[in-house]
């Protein structure tokens, strides 16, 4: 079983929330409208801030990262943080990222939260940038002549984003070590699409997220079994592959990508050369991967078959397993039958 770090353990319900406050960075105004005090919390918000940051950490977006300390100005703001300046911190860290986006019209508005919090043993900052989302609402007017009021439609082009939705740019740092997990989104930076919240604002070194390296060992194992076998026993070499990922994330958490490969290409030394030769590539031979989101592990519970014909099938990975379900046979012209077996009810949805 892999073991992470606390801050990759996060619990949702044990984030305690100390200091919360909200600037305002609209490159539109001309200036940043900094807060010059902390934001007064209730329940409600409470509960929407846990959820925001819970989303980050327990999802496979995220990117474990590390200051550049000498060039990071954040890093140095955070170096022997206390308390009693989190107003003036905040401050300072809202106007590094208002630098940034008043530069480049691509990065979208947002209010920055900046939440001091704790969670089990350890304290933490989080930078949440609340990207502005624009939708109607209504408004009441009195009417200019006579008694009574005129209901309106108005575009409203700073509503933050809900509960429910995934922030595209934040991070939350770890102040025992100034460890942090980023999640982000290019934009274009002098013409180039960059990570300009790592790069540009943090400025800390970023390692691949678990949903990049996951779909990086699904592309390399299909492109090796793509050279190494013909078309028609191609398709059930790519499912007994992700027949054997699913059983190690399953049964341990994550897997060794050196040790999958051994699984995958189990007597085929020259497709796992070739595999391992590819991961080289991105220095991921002996990566640990662990993906924590239920929504990536879901993609990996089902068998999804797609025929030229135009029929897609959908298998539970249980019963792609079991032999008395589903069976595969290839046929003496080289073309594949699946047999759906033991069928008790069967229906069909409109």
């Amino acid at each position: 079983m892999v073991h992470r770090r606390n801050i990759y353990r996060m619990n949702k319900e044990d984030i305690r929330i100390k200091h919360v406050i909200v600037h305002i960075l609209d490159p539109t105004i001309g200036m940043p409208v900094l807060s010059d005090t902390e934001l007064e919390f209730g329940s409600e918000v409470a509960e929407f801030v846990r959820e925001h940051i819970g989303k980050i950490c327990a999802g496979d977006d995220a990117k474990e990262c590390r200051f550049y300390e000498r060039e990071s100005e954040v890093c140095k703001l955070l170096t022997g943080y206390e308390d009693e300046n989190f107003v003036a911190v905040s401050q300072e860290i809202a106007g590094l990222l208002f630098e940034i986006m008043s530069g480049n019209i691509d990065i979208p508005p947002a209010d920055l939260m900046v939440v001091r919090f704790r969670e089990g043993e350890e304290e933490y900052l989080a930078l949440l940038k609340m990207n502005y989302k624009t939708l109607y609402t209504h408004r009441t007017m009195p009417l200019t002549e006579g008694e009574g009021n005129s209901n309106e439609l108005i575009r409203h082009k700073s509503i933050l984003p809900s509960q429910t939705q995934r922030l595209t740019e934040a991070a939350v740092i770890c102040l025992s070590d100034l460890s942090l997990q980023v999640v982000e989104r290019k934009y274009e930076v002098n013409g180039e699409k960059t990570d300009y919240f790592s790069f540009l604002f943090l400025k800390c070194s970023a390692h691949l997220s678990h949903k990049s390296k996951l779909s990086i060992v699904g592309r390399a194992v299909e492109s090796v079994q793509k050279e190494g076998f013909a078309e028609s026993e191609r398709f059930e070499r790519q499912m007994r592959a992700k027949s054997i990922m699913q059983e190690e994330m399953e049964e341990k958490g994550g897997f060794v990508v050196e040790e999958i490969a051994e699984k995958i290409f189990e007597g085929e030394p020259e497709l796992r050369t070739a595999f391992q030769d590819k991961m080289e590539k991105y220095n991921m031979v002996k990566e640990t991967i662990e993906p924590k989101s239920e929504n990536t592990m879901r993609k990996f519970q089902s068998q999804h078959l797609f025929t030229d014909t135009g029929i897609e099938i959908k298998i539970p990975m249980d019963q792609y397993k079991n032999p008395k379900c589903v069976e595969f046979i290839t046929n003496p012209d080289g073309t594949v039958s699946v047999l759906i077996k033991n069928i008790e009810h069967l229906e069909a949805k409109i």
